[in-house]
């Protein structure tokens, strides 16, 4: 039986999220997703003789529209087959399960279908399916996304630098539907913020400033506490300084909340055990911590 398959990474929230400026002095709400390798969607779609798409899980219903809309760009005369999907990715934290499931759909089905494209063109059909989406399919590449669009606002000139974090929920019994959430409305001094924060961001990336990309992250962390707020934010950003964190970053239209550590300090892996010790005394779950390449390998770990 005929067969395509597809892989695609999710992330642990944003650097930054906000409204930006693109050509023409027009706005767009944009982003700088986090990526994060070890969380990963894969896809297989196969011809199974019927004329509908069919999906397991059931609940993919943004993977089975994917599905079909990139059988209608691409397929021709094909418009049906099963799909299946399999993810580590924890639904409604903030951390790109759907787009993450989308994206590695439409490369499933165009593998299935033998055909290529732009990715330009993947990010707009994931849009198409599901409104809105993330940077995942430019994986370490640092890109200022406008995700209700499926365009790229900014390309910086390097990649996102690597970063060590600790990953807290926030608010582990409640998932946020990134389709019924509103978007945020911000205000004129909000969109101001985010003007020179793009440029420290342009700055922190181009000179792979970990300290500076932490103060950017921790900032527009801040902005969203005006429209998604985190649980014991205050007390996990103590905690992070208490024991050398760089910053906190967010999902924005999630629940998760990430300490930010340099990779290149020796100390770092002392202040990731101590700092997970002490959010875990505090009352939140066991963290886990996201550390970096080794031998090719990322590390993953529950911190205790």
């Amino acid at each position: 039986m005929k067969e395509g398959s597809g892989e695609a990474i999710g992330h642990h929230g944003e650097l930054i999220q906000g409204v930006f400026e693109g050509e023409g002095g027009r706005l767009h709400r944009g982003l700088v997703s986090l990526p994060c390798r070890k969380l990963t969607s894969k896809a297989k779609f196969s011809d199974n003789g019927e004329l509908d798409v069919s999906v397991s899980p059931r609940r993919c219903t943004k993977a089975k529209r994917a599905a079909e809309l990139t059988l209608k760009t691409f397929g021709q005369a094909i418009s049906g087959g099963h799909l299946a999907i399999s993810s580590n990715i924890a639904v409604g934290r903030g951390m790109g399960s759907s787009t993450a499931d989308v994206v590695a759909t439409i490369l499933a089905v165009m593998d299935y279908l033998n055909v290529e494209t732009s990715i330009n063109r993947v990010m707009q059909i994931a849009v198409d399916a599901e409104t809105a989406c993330d940077s995942t399919l430019f994986s370490q590449q640092a890109v200022l996304f406008a995700q209700r669009e499926g365009f790229v606002i900014e390309a910086f000139k390097n990649s996102l630098p690597y970063i060590d974090l600790i990953s807290v929920d926030a608010a582990a019994a409640k998932a946020i539907d990134t389709l019924t959430f509103k978007p945020a409305e911000y205000s004129h001094v909000e969109i101001e913020k985010f003007r020179s924060l793009r440029a420290l961001l342009r700055q922190a990336i181009n000179n792979s400033d970990l300290n500076l990309l932490g103060r950017v992250a921790t900032a527009s962390a801040r902005i969203n506490e005006r429209f998604l707020p985190k649980l014991y934010l205050d007390r996990i950003e103590e905690i992070g300084g208490r024991h050398g964190a760089i910053g906190v970053q967010v999902a924005h239209s999630g629940t998760v909340v990430g300490l930010m550590f340099n990779p290149a300090d020796d100390r770092t892996a002392e202040r990731i055990e101590l700092a997970a010790r002490d959010l875990e005394g505090a009352g939140f779950e066991p963290p886990i911590a996201y550390t970096q390449p080794v031998r090719g390998k990322e590390k993953c770990s529950i911190v205790s």
